[in-house]
């Protein structure tokens, strides 16, 4: 297929010219140094014009991925060192010994933060406004409360408002899946629906089983709630190791799992298919339920959305837990659990716990949706969100010290980076909060506290001066600490 005909589907042509020599840099093709095709051969090749080559190519060196040389053309930047040849953070073996998650003022320090609009927002992982849809979720907003505004202001009781559970579900049709709506529960965000399905199949004292490293908050909740966690081994790019899973489920009582599946949080594995039916599988047959977070399935950077564990489940034991958070709006607050057989469990710990969902929130989305607008909006958003994430990386492997390692996820818009041994990242993080930036250390993905040469990076905004100062500073406080542990 030409550059020119999957334009419709995967964005802006100029996008498609700097991800086709975005994959020659990355696969080593190009090298540092070398020079890239000439404008009016990559032209002919991937038949577009010459201006949008040009145009690429002028992004590219706006990156910092391409430099000119006066009349010799474009080549690969030799100061990216790194770029196309940079490994991603190694595997690192956990303790399969379930263990009480503690944390203390680390948590509230990096949500202390993520508003303040004097802080370069690397930390927290939230994106720019200005990428949301926030005219078009106005106007539905004005809809919904237009057409229905007794409704609007009532109780929106579980599982929540009827059509919006049907839009969601018509939303999986596309995966091959029929979801009912009733086994759909609509809730206060993804964390919410978490909350719930966690409830739902554990009790105080039980073992969960995660991913290691695994989202913060998924620790701080198992931690709230009397549970203890036990971590399995996670490849960056692969997700959950099963030979970990299946011996941890042979040596111990373990009630259920969560894990991310489709471009985890904070590593961006993404686990194939194949993998995805095992797991099912295995966990099926030892009667586990799998709490499933896709709130990043949406955000895949490829021309196909990634399959979901319920397209293999057999017993009803998934619980996909997702939002429109980091697609639409987090403000909204819109959530949803597919049930199926926990379903019950589901409804009364949403009824005792938060009793209602806000009926507008729900109105205005499912109007958005019904709209037709976010299939085009996510267009817009994935290509935005992929190319901040290349930006990103790029930069990071130009200013960090030699021996970083950082993820090259396929979907989501955060990056994991492991710096060298011995760099202390929350010394890192109180000297770049003294600059006012901010990044997540390591260790608050791991209820061992492992992974203190590790951070997690923000891409979810736009590419801007201030972004890129903040990054390169970062790399000097990084090299300062390396110099000092040396």
């Amino acid at each position: 297929m030409t550059v020119a005909n999957s334009a419709e589907t995967t964005g802006f042509l100029y996008d498609q010219v700097s991800r086709h020599i975005l994959d020659l840099v990355e696969k080593g093709t190009l090298k540092p140094g070398d020079r890239v095709p000439s404008l009016r051969s990559l032209s002919r090749q991937l038949r577009v014009s010459i201006s949008t080559v040009s145009q690429a190519y002028a992004d590219l060196q706006q990156r910092g991925v391409l430099r000119v040389r006066p009349q010799s053309g474009y080549f690969v930047d030799g100061r990216l060192g790194r770029a196309g040849q940079s490994q991603v953070p190694r595997k690192t073996s956990v303790s399969r010994q379930p263990r009480k998650v503690r944390f203390g003022e680390l948590y509230e320090q990096i949500f202390s933060v993520a508003n303040d609009p004097e802080v370069v927002p690397l930390g927290a992982a939230v994106q720019g406004i200005d990428l949301m849809p926030v005219k078009g979720l106005a106007r539905a907003t004005q809809r919904a409360i237009a057409r229905q505004p007794e409704q609007a202001l009532a109780y929106s009781f579980p599982p929540g408002d009827a059509e919006l559970r049907y839009e969601i579900a018509r939303r999986y049709v596309e995966l091959g899946l029929a979801i009912d709506p009733d086994t759909i529960v609509i809730t206060s965000g993804c964390s919410e629906a978490l909350t719930l399905s966690l409830q739902s199949v554990t009790r105080r004292g039980d073992i969960v089983a995660v991913e290691s490293p695994t989202y913060f908050s998924v620790l701080r909740l198992i931690e709230r709630m009397g549970l203890l966690a036990v971590e399995i081994d996670t490849d960056p790019e692969t997700g959950m190791c099963l030979e970990a899973l299946e011996n941890a489920i042979d040596t111990m009582d373990i009630k259920a799992v969560v894990a991310v599946l489709n471009f985890s949080n904070p590593i961006g594995s993404l686990m194939p298919d194949d993998s995805k039916r095992r797991l099912v599988e295995m966990l099926e047959a030892a009667d586990i339920p799998l709490i499933e977070d896709d709130i990043y399935g949406d955000l895949h950077f490829s021309g196909q959305r990634p399959a979901v564990a319920q397209c293999y489940q057999q017993k009803g034991l998934v619980l996909t837990c997702s939002s429109f958070s980091k697609t639409i709006a987090s403000g909204y607050r819109v959530g949803w659990v597919i049930g199926n057989h926990h379903r019950d469990d589901l409804l009364e710990w949403k009824q005792a716990t938060s009793s209602a969902t806000c009926s507008l929130s729900q109105m205005a989305m499912a109007d958005y949706l019904r709209s037709g607008e976010y299939d085009r909006h996510l267009m817009r958003l994935r290509s935005a969100y992929r190319l901040q994430v290349e930006k990103m990386r790029f930069m990071l492997e130009r200013h960090l010290p030699c021996g970083t390692r950082i993820t090259s996820p396929q979907g989501g818009f955060v990056l994991w980076v492991e710096l060298p041994r011995g760099t202390d990242v929350i010394e890192l993080l109180q000297r770049a909060l003294a600059e006012k930036i901010s990044l997540t250390p390591g260790m608050m993905f791991s209820a061992t506290r492992k992974y203190r040469n590790f951070m997690r990076i923000n891409c979810g905004h736009p590419w801007d001066e201030r972004i890129e100062r903040a990054v390169e500073r970062l790399g000097v406080l990084a090299h300062e600490l390396a110099s000092e542990a040396a």
